[in-house]
């Protein structure tokens, strides 16, 4: 097999944490990999050589997602240069705390386009791209087990995950039967800069299973998402059933 048989998924935001393990998951699947990005450069263009060493061709590629024509020209930009694309895996977010008492119109436009807008671009190019091609693809949303477990932390981040949830509906069945659109929501998977080792040890054993998700837990079902032809227009937990309990505060302030 030549290099163009081999399919390709634009992974954004996979530079770096989920995106990244998410991107050599695939790798390992056999798909040819394209990295987007939009500020780490040189983190992007290292997920593209790992990947690349696992599967024929892998490329970075930047956009800010929160420009409307940088997002319509991304697609078409690795289509370019790869020759095609498959599917587009949506881990790229903006995560930025406010809440009820600190909303403003502007922070949650600057969610809605990143998170919410971008992704249905995405999806849009997609569909014109399998049209003109005459096949398929699929589009895979990374959600958020707080929309089925809310509290008011992270106001506009948690509204514009819950608009591409509603998305996923509206759009797998407006581009179908070209594109599948499946969202998958993890739970607490990665620690972060505000929280030490031991709090995300006790918040990570604090669901039904005692674990919530781990990036291969989240990648794997990715690769399910993708390469299962019966579902579309629904969302698949992986959180260990975090969303079953009921959390007053963002783990992160928790």
């Amino acid at each position: 097999m030549s290099a163009s048989d081999f399919p390709v998924v634009l992974v954004t935001g996979a530079a770096k944490r989920l995106g990244r393990d998410i991107a050599l998951c695939l790798a390992r699947a056999g798909w040819r990999v394209a990295v987007h990005y939009r500020g780490s450069h040189a983190d992007a263009l290292q997920t593209a050589a790992d990947c690349a060493l696992l599967t024929a061709g892998s490329h970075a590629f930047a956009a800010d997602l929160a420009d409307e024509e940088a997002t319509q020209a991304l697609l078409p930009q690795v289509v370019q240069h790869m020759g095609r694309v498959d599917a587009v895996v949506n881990s790229a977010a903006l995560f930025e705390h406010d809440a009820p008492a600190s909303f403003s119109y502007r922070a949650l436009d600057q969610h809605l386009r990143a998170n919410t807008g971008a992704p249905i671009l995405l999806a849009q190019a997609l569909h014109a791209h399998a049209l003109q091609r005459q096949g398929t693809g699929v589009v895979v949303n990374l959600l958020d087990q707080k929309l089925w477990n809310p509290n008011p932390d992270f106001l506009s981040y948690t509204l514009s995950k819950a608009a591409l949830e509603a998305a996923n509906t509206m759009l797998a069945m407006a581009l179908a039967p070209q594109l599948r659109v499946v969202g998958v929501a993890p739970g607490l998977t990665l620690t972060s800069h505000m929280l030490s080792d031991d709090k995300f040890k006790a918040l990570h054993a604090l669901s039904p299973l005692g674990r919530s998700s781990t990036p291969q837990d989240v990648c794997a079902t990715v690769l399910f998402a993708l390469t299962n032809q019966s579902i579309t227009g629904t969302t698949l937990l992986v959180d260990g059933g975090q969303h079953l309990m009921k959390f007053e505060r963002d783990f992160s302030l928790m």
